[in-house]
């Protein structure tokens, strides 16, 4: 390819855009910096590198925004050439051939384009975007169409009606009589010859694998073609005078080598497509798309061969073998396997696919060329060795699609049938041992016969299914299939059997219907949860890596310049906050704010203040880490490790509380004062102010504690800090009573201020909040007094009964039990009204049950049973189901419900619903056991003061399970009554 006259040669880019006069005269001399080595080569370089990797890791950390500013001040600052290597750099990336041209061209140019395709053409690029429909849907296309054969609306269309002539054309293809050409020759016959029968879809049988035949040799050819004339590839090349040139690629761990054409390498599947893929194979071969490309740049007939392709892209072909090569082990042909989503319990199929089984699971609403793109790309260019479809169906029909059911009128439609000539063209031919298996029982009526038969005349391909000897909804899997000519590798199975384990698909065939009502449930219920949480953890994982394992903190130079940079980022995003609608430079900006931010630190220094009492910096936690003096640990020096422990957690929890009053509270409240408020005054209080008090609290015992840590001894005391800050517990009590109401604050905001749920959409999980959400931030001062509770025991534990810091740890350590046992029982109370809560919205007709302390103990379902006379003996007696009943078991009252079950129209699904039907206090409730019977099993009586009722379960230890908890519910009841 001839090469761009602005584009930049490789020895280009090693120049320099300054005078070498210039740089003799200022060779001792240094440029925008005092300390850039120009001198030293490897210095300068080196210090180059450091500089570029820190810039691109703040590239990595900024906004979209900032990043676009950051360019933008690039580009200003370069010059012509290096404009023009950019530009051809974006040529090459970008290709302006990609560009959509109906967004380049003028609108009349659009139309007067697509003015050349066919109806069906433009009804496909209709589907391509909104405004591709509308250019193919305009009158002027379509209009002359339609009067070209006579076709006049019957009406005006109105000045902003389009659409109308195309609506007119649909209508009018819809009532003609068409056949399709066999149909045509049938009845009519041909030009030369009348209709011969048989004798006519015979020579239509050769004739089209005549030209399969046509095809294979036209691609060898153009293969051979390529072969001689195509330019070294890659690191290693055959020579020319070896025919055919291809290039051997393996591993060396599995000990396999591929042969591709033309010198392409079979990378490993990933998961790009909805599809499912599952292969034996590790590697895979390239589409056809993508090897065509290949050739395209290799090949000085890539012009041809791109004609080639796109003429006949419904085929695929084989890779030629070097005979020159070593021993090539071929893949086996894989067997392709299409599943519908529809079928009930999918997912245990997909759990029992055997090896080498690609499977392709698609969406039943969707349409035959987006199955046919899914199958292309899991095949990969490869051949399949047999065709397997498993779709909703009976006898005579398969219901392929939403909107395309396969049936003998269907088949020869246009659309059906170039589906099936271009699904069935990766499929091996009979002869070595390719064909269809359809998992519909076809075979079992003649309407499904001739189906098969003309499918397999169309395709050239043996089709088999299930003959319905079976009865059951998919039993007929597993019994007698239609005779076929080829049967690879089966003996006596069926040919399902080759894509799916017998004994799953066995218990799959069984119990399909059953599984299909707890996995809707799954899928209902779980499926979004599930796929939620795992884009949270991934983002989780990688956050607390990137800040962790890699070392954040120590890539700057120092910390005081982390703590600048930090601080200069987050001006930097309030500026952009503030001034959205002015053009920003960021870069100028955090320079003039290093600048001040340096100034500020030497004034503070030369006024001697101290920083270790600075209680307002957010980041001297930080700072105080690295000047905490580290003694040489001992053996014997538990107590010292677990001081500095202490300490390190310390830091942690304040920069956690830091974060949420930085990223929170902060700008929060700089929107408010700016009268651009995303949430009120009042929300602010309740949600952030007690994060502010505990704040405050545990920096001063963080100063404390650091100041022992540095002097730190055998006989340094640390239970006198923990004593102290024990006596200010009253600041977490209130903030744990306030915690339940700060998150229904949250939880009502977000769901009623579109704002502030955009705003934790972009500061939830992120680095400055340590990859942790609001709520999760908030949650840190619980778990941080159940870790004082155990650093405390650690440090009780290793220090001697005489040590003088024994007797304020053991005070400090009973004072924070004592406190946890607060949190635990409002933890347990939180769940009760919880529980109560749920309990109440579920049956219908009840009285409060939030009343004084009541709580929720046990469930259980059981049924009512009734006896229809209560003269006879207990041994003799018999009892009725009446109705099903729910028991609700509180700390003072039994509350009995009639339980419905309501079941979903034509599905196995079902709900249950609760409805009141009384209430016994536990004081004036008796149970007796009803003894097991040949009449009777699992029975008890609950006898209240004016009626009883005969419940019973469904199994043994249900009973015992629920009847001891009621008789220990009843005694408690009793003793608290008296």
């Amino acid at each position: 390819m001839q090469a761009n006259l602005h584009s930049v040669k490789r020895w280009q880019l090693s120049g320099t855009d300054y005078d070498p006069q210039q740089v003799h005269r200022l060779r001792s001399q240094t440029r925008f910096s005092t300390w850039t080595p120009l001198n030293n080569k490897t210095s300068n370089l080196q210090l180059f590198e450091e500089r570029m990797n820190l810039v691109l890791h703040w590239f990595d950390l900024w906004t979209d925004r900032q990043r676009k500013h950051l360019l933008d001040s690039l580009l200003t600052r370069c010059t012509k050439s290096q404009l023009k290597y950019c530009r051809d750099l974006l040529i090459e990336t970008v290709p302006v051939t990609q560009v959509d041209f109906t967004a380049v061209l003028p609108r009349f140019l659009s139309l007067y384009v697509m003015s050349f395709l066919s109806p069906r053409d433009l009804c496909s690029a209709a589907q391509v975007s909104w405004h591709w429909r509308v250019l193919a849907e305009q009158d002027c296309i379509w209009a002359s169409r339609c009067i070209r054969r006579g076709w006049f609306l019957p009406y005006t269309p109105g000045d902003k009606e389009y659409g109308a002539w195309k609506n007119h054309y649909v209508s009018c293809v819809s009532t003609l009589d068409w056949l399709s050409p066999r149909e045509a020759a049938e009845q009519y016959g041909t030009l030369n010859q009348q209709s011969m029968g048989t004798t006519e879809e015979e020579e239509e049988k050769r004739k089209e694998r005549r030209i399969r035949q046509m095809i294979r040799d036209k691609l060898q050819e153009e293969k051979r073609l390529s072969m001689r004339t195509r330019r070294a590839w890659g690191s290693y090349t055959k020579p020319e005078g070896a025919r055919g040139g291809s290039v051997q690629t393996g591993r060396s761990s599995s000990g396999l080598t591929f042969s591709s054409w033309p010198s392409l390498s079979w990378p490993a599947r990933t998961v790009g497509s909805p599809s499912l893929c599952l292969s034996q194979d590790r590697g895979q071969p390239m589409t056809a798309a993508q090897s065509w490309d290949r050739v395209q740049t290799s090949s000085p007939s890539s012009e041809r061969l791109n004609k080639a392709s796109r003429a006949l892209s419904s085929f695929t072909y084989r890779p030629a073998l070097s005979h020159t090569a070593s021993p090539i082990h071929l893949p086996t042909p894989a067997l392709l396997l299409l599943i519908s989503d529809r079928i009930p319990a999918y997912e245990l199929l997909l759990s029992g696919v055997r090896a080498g089984v690609i499977v392709v699971l698609y969406d039943h609403r969707g349409t035959l060329s987006a199955l046919l793109t899914q199958a292309e790309r899991a095949v990969s260019g490869q051949r399949a060795q047999r065709l397997g479809l498993l779709a909703p169906g009976g006898t005579e029909e398969i219901h392929l699609l939403h909107s395309s059911s396969l049936s003998e009128k269907t088949l020869l439609t246009p659309d059906q049938r170039e589906f099936w000539e271009k699904l069935c063209g990766w499929v091996a031919p009979t002869e070595e041992g390719g064909g269809i298996d359809i998992f519909s029982p076809l075979a079992a009526s003649a309407s499904g016969v001739a189906l098969i038969q003309t499918l397999t005349t169309l395709t050239g391909l043996e089709v088999r299914a299930p003959m319905g000897l079976a009865t059951g909804s998919f039993q007929n899997i597993l019994s007698e299939w239609s005779d076929g000519s080829v049967c690879t590798g089966l003996s006596n199975k069926q040919p399902a059997l080759q894509f799916v384990c017998e004994s799953v698909l066995q218990g799959w065939c069984r119990q399909a219907q059953w599984m299909e009502e707890a996995l809707g449930e799954l899928r209902g219920g779980l499926g979004p949860q599930l796929q939620q949480v795992g884009l949270q953890a991934r983002g989780r994982a990688l956050g607390l890596f990137l800040w962790e394992k890699l070392c954040l903190e120590e890539l700057c130079v120092s910390k005081e310049l982390n703590e600048a940079l930090m601080e200069g980022f987050v001006a930097l995003t309030r500026q952009e906050e503030v001034l959205s609608h002015r053009q920003t430079r960021p870069l100028e900006f955090l320079a003039v704010f290093l600048t001040k931010w340096s100034e500020e630190k030497e004034r503070e220094e030369s006024s001697g203040e101290d920083k270790l009492k600075n209680k307002g910096a957010p980041h001297g936690s930080q700072t105080c880490i690295s000047r905490i003096s580290e003694p040489p640990q001992t053996a014997l020096d538990w107590r010292g490790a677990v001081a500095r422990e202490l300490h390190h957690s310390e830091c942690i929890y304040l920069r956690r509380l830091g974060a949420v009053l930085k990223v929170y509270q902060e700008p929060l409240t700089a929107a408010l004062n700016s009268n651009r408020a995303i949430l009120s005054y009042a929300d602010i209080h309740i949600i952030l102010t007690p994060v502010t008090q505990i704040l405050e609290l545990n920096r001063v015992f963080q100063v404390d504690l650091q100041a022992r840590l540095q002097q730190w001894g055998a006989q340094q005391c640390v239970g006198d800090v923990f004593v102290k800050l024990c006596s200010k517990l009253r600041v977490y009590t209130n903030y744990l009573n306030n915690y339940t109401t700060a998150l229904c604050a949250i939880d009502k905001c977000r769901e009623t201020k579109p704002p502030f749920r955009a705003f934790l959409k972009r500061v939830d999980r992120t680095l400055a909040t340590h990859m942790l959400s609001l709520q999760e931030l908030l949650l840190c001062p619980v778990w941080r007094i159940q870790e004082y509770v155990t650093l405390l025991q650690a440090l009780s534990l290793h220090t001697h009964p005489g040590h003088p810091d024994h007797t304020h740890l053991s005070s400090a350590l009973n004072t924070l039990l004592r406190f946890r046992e607060f949190i635990q029982k409002l933890k347990r109370n939180s769940e009760r009204d919880r529980l109560m809560e749920e309990t109440q919205e579920m049956i219908q007709g009840c009285p409060n049950l939030s009343e004084g302390n009541r709580q929720l103990v046990i469930t259980q379902d059981a049924a009512l049973l009734r006896s229809p006379d209560e003269r006879i003996p207990d041994s003799l007696r018999t009892y009725e189901q009446v109705s099903d009943v729910g028991l609700f078991l509180f700390n003072d009252a039994l509350v009995l419900t009639r339980r419905n079950v309501y079941h979903t129209p034509f599905t196995l699904a079902h709900r249950s619903a609760h409805t009141f039907l009384a209430s016994v206090a536990l004081a004036s409730l008796a149970v007796r056991e009803i003894t097991h019977t040949r009449y009777v099993s699992h029975a008890f009586v609950l006898e209240g003061p004016c009626r009883s009722w005969v419940c019973a379960t469904e199994r043994g230890e249900e009973r015992e399970h629920f009847l001891s908890v009621l008789r220990s519910a009843i005694t408690s009841a009793l003793t608290g009554h008296q």
